[in-house]
Parts: C-alpha cells; structure tokens; sequence
C-alpha cells in the first residue's frame, strides 16, 4: 500500500474519534517542529473532544458550547474540530463564523492556517483565504468547509447546510456576539435526517443574555445542548502572573474577572448598542462627499490619566477622509486647555470647519470658554444633559435618558450610510458600549466606570465622534472655501457694486 492509501485508511478509522485524531494527526513533542515541547491537548480540550467521541457512539447529532476566560488554546480546539470533520468523512461540508470578519479572518482562520501546515494528511485538501477544500476536482464542490462572515441581512449561507447522508459542521467563534437570527437559521437548515449533524459554539461570556447565554444551564435551550466553562487558570500556557494582578486590581467576584478569566456570564443587564457588521460595513464602504455639507467637529476632552482628547472631523458622510487626533493631557490643567485650545483653532482655520461640538463636563467647560474667546465656532455639549434631539422612526420615536445616549443614536442611524477608518482602535471602541434601559424605559448607554472594570478601553474616538450629531449645522453657503462663517450673514456700509467680487 502507498503512503496516501495508509493515511487514508487511518483517517477513515477515527471518522468517529477526534481525540485520538488530534493526538494522531499532528507532530507532538517532535524534534525540530513547532510542537517539539508540546504533548497534547489541554485537559478541557481532552474532555470536549472525548465528549464528542462518546456522544456519536449513541446517536448522530452534537452541539457543544464552550465559555471561557482568555487565552485557553479555543483556536487552536477549533482548528482541530475542523480538519477533523473534513478529513475524516467524505464530502463533510460546513462553515466556520465568528463574531466579527476581523476576528473570523486574523485569529480563526489564521489559526486553522498553523494547524493545516502541521496536518500530516494536509496534502489532500487546500485552504484558501476563504475555504478549506477537497483537492479532488470531482470533490471540489461538494467537500469542503467555508469561511463565512454573519450578516442579519444576508443568512442564506447558513440555510444551505444540508447534506444528507454525511456530514455537516457549524462552528461559531466569539458566539456570545453573534445574533440571535443567525442561530435560528443556523438551526433549521441542521434538519436532514441520518446525517451527521455537529455544532459547536464557543466565546467568551460577555453578555448575559441572547442565544448564547441560554445555551448554558438555566436557558431556553440548555436542555439540548452540552456546555462547558473553562477557567484560564486551569490552563498551562494561561499568563498566572497577570490573572494575579487582575483579581487583585478587580476583585475575583467582579464581571470582569468572572468573564475573562472564570468563562462565567456577567450579572449586568445590558447588551451590546451598536452591532460589530454595522462597523465593518462603515470601514469598508466608499461614500461620495459633497460641497455644501458642514464640516463638523466634535471633541471628547480627556480629564487625566490614561485617557487621549481626541479630535474628530466629519462632513457629511465622510467621517474618514481627515482621520482623527488624539492628545494627551500633561499635568497641569490651565496649560493643558490651552495647548488644546490652540490647536483646535489651528485646525478650524487650516480646514475651515463650520462647527465645533465639545464635550463640557468637567474641565471641558473651560476649554469651550477659551474657544468662544478665540472666535471659535463652538457649543459646549453636557453628557448628562437632557436629551432633545428623537431619532425620526416610523412607528415611534426612540426615548433616551441623556444627551450622551441621544448623539450615540443619531451615530449608530449614521453608520449604516457613512464611512469610518477601516482602524482597529475605532471599531473596538464602537462595539464595546452596551446599553439598558432606565425606570422610564429610556435608552441609557453604559458608562465609562463600567467598562474600564469590564477590562474596555474608555471609547474616547466614538464619542468625538458622536459630539458632531449633537444639533444640525447649517449647510455651507460658498463650498470650496472655509465654512459659512467666512462669510458674514449681514454687510455693514452695504455697496451693491461690491457683490461682483464677491
């Protein structure tokens, strides 16, 4: 027999054993290879892929749903799952997603890359940016695993996973941030009878509720599911040191610990504001811009610490041509609000900006007196101020608790037409707000306080973002040159001849 004719034999004989696969497939404890100091699986890896094993000894249907903290080699498990499922039966279909396309593509797929390369049967299937597939052209359609990233409007791809008689693998990443539709449809279309059907969802719990969460012991569909928490300390690889200093700075019973180091659910009540495909979209649309929009810009003042002022521009749809500017405080107030103020009225001047929204609290108060003093367009907004500006929606009117809520809600309207930096930063800061809703059922959006203890930065970007919606600005009276105020509203010592010139 050939050596292809021996993998293949092996291959068909663990169809039914992934554990005994990964330890079979891969170059444990080597000389010269990347796992020369490695011997196997985790022990949670050993128990979810034994699991697996035993559950189809007595019947053909597996879902598993994993929490956990950090850092606890869920890529790697989930690479294994996949070239396992693929290799092992023919013509195995399914799709891999995680919670956003950065995510799916720079750690899921890159991930399955690593461990493509050190498959020791790797020579018969391919893996392109987008699919692993059979290298048999007669298989090619039929054999293979997708790399899809999830859209609320487009869930087709999860409805085609039908695949009778075989195989069909699902697999979720980072599942506690994908929506609830995609699950159900993800469901429906795992129907075909005598067909192996595997679904595994893994993420870290960062929101108590949604799909993800009742997966879990207490939940709608926890009775039909298999789940499991993972503590980062009980990992070897886990960095204990740093584990130490965040129960010490957090507390252990803290959200932030219980999430990112027990892999158990969070008490806060909230949810996510503004949906991670919403900013994806926004990074890579192409938007037109146009003369007569206002130049916008909204300033977030940071106060100390390790937070940035940051200074974002935005005309019109375009909230990505002029980027943004952060600044750091030094330690003295006054010379510090000064220094900002300057260059603020540098950059009214150098792009000729119609308006300058600013964030007042705080010390930012003083910071809009000195901008009035340098004839700065400029209106001082309070955060906590009462919100005064509705969104138009068909049937109702969306109710907010305060102002900062309020310009969040005309941004995340904005996001669906406009444009933003394809920038990791903005984005991270976008998605990381959660929001609930108050005793007069008002939208509040979580505080800053809250999310720095959820282990997030401060979103210091959006909401310099989100100060350009504070009210409409006038449209530009002369475009192409500095804004509407270049050009007073009303002439002294009025001469009609002059009008020719101007």
């Amino acid at each position: 027999m050939s050596i292809e004719s021996d993998l293949l034999a092996d291959l068909a004989g663990l169809q039914n054993d992934p554990l005994k696969f990964v330890l079979w497939a891969f170059p444990w404890q080597e000389p010269g290879t990347e796992l020369e100091f490695e011997d196997g699986p985790e022990l949670w890896q050993r128990a979810l892929l034994a699991r697996v094993r035993d559950g189809l000894a007595v019947r053909w249907a597996i879902q598993e749903a994993i929490a956990s903290g950090h850092v606890i080699g869920k890529s790697a498990c989930v690479s294994w799952l996949i070239l396992w499922a693929i290799s092992t039966m023919e013509d195995a279909r399914g799709v891999v997603t995680a919670n956003t396309e950065t995510q799916l593509k720079t750690k899921t797929w890159a991930e399955l890359g690593k461990w493509h390369r050190l498959f020791i049967a790797k020579s018969f299937f391919d893996l392109t940016a987008t699919a692993l597939i059979s290298r048999d052209p007669a298989h090619e359609r039929t054999w293979r695993i997708d790399m899809i990233p999830w859209s609320e409007r487009n869930t087709e791809a999860f409805a085609g996973l039908h695949n009778r008689g075989r195989r069909v693998i699902a697999v979720f990443d980072e599942g506690s941030a994908i929506p609830d539709t995609i699950y159900e449809v993800t469901e429906g279309a795992m129907t075909d009878s005598e067909t192996q059907l595997l679904w595994f969802v893994f993420g870290n719990p960062t929101r108590n509720t949604g799909r993800f969460k009742e997966l879990f012991p207490g939940g709608s569909f926890a009775h039909r599911w298999n789940s499991y928490q993972v503590d980062s300390r009980s990992v070897r690889f886990s960095d204990k040191k740093k584990i130490a200093q965040w129960i010490e700075d957090y507390g252990e019973d803290s959200d932030f610990i219980r999430v990112r180091v027990l892999g158990v659910f969070p008490r806060a009540g909230t949810v996510q504001f503004i949906p991670s495909d919403l900013v994806e979209q926004a990074a890579s649309r192409d938007v037109e811009i146009y003369l007569h929009d206002p130049l916008v810009l909204g300033v977030d003042v940071a106060r100390f610490g390790d937070d940035d002022s940051v200074l974002y521009p935005r005309k019109g749809r375009d909230g990505r041509s002029l980027g943004y500017l952060r600044l750091r405080p030094t330690n003295n107030r006054q010379p510090w609000l000064m220094i900002l103020a300057g260059r603020i009225a540098e950059l009214v001047k150098e792009w000729g900006v119609d308006m300058v929204f600013v964030d007042a609290g705080g010390i930012g108060a003083g910071l809009v007196d000195r901008l009035i003093q340098l004839n700065v367009p400029c209106i001082g907004i309070e955060f906590g101020q009462k919100a005064d500006r509705r969104l138009p929606e068909k049937d109702e009117q969306a109710k907010y608790a305060n102002k900062r809520a309020e310009i969040w809600g005309w941004m995340k309207e904005w996001l669906k037409d406009g444009a933003i930096p394809s920038d990791p930063h903005i984005k991270a800061q976008l998605v990381g707000p959660e929001y609930g809703f108050n005793a007069r059922d008002e939208i509040q959006l979580e505080k800053k306080e809250d999310m720095r203890k959820r282990g997030l930065a401060s979103p210091d970007i959006p909401d310099a973002l989100a100060l350009t919606f504070a009210y409409p600005v006038m449209p530009r009276l002369r475009p192409g040159l500095p804004g509407v105020h270049s050009t007073p509203a009303v002439l002294h010592e009025y001469n009609p001849f002059a009008l020719e010139a101007l």
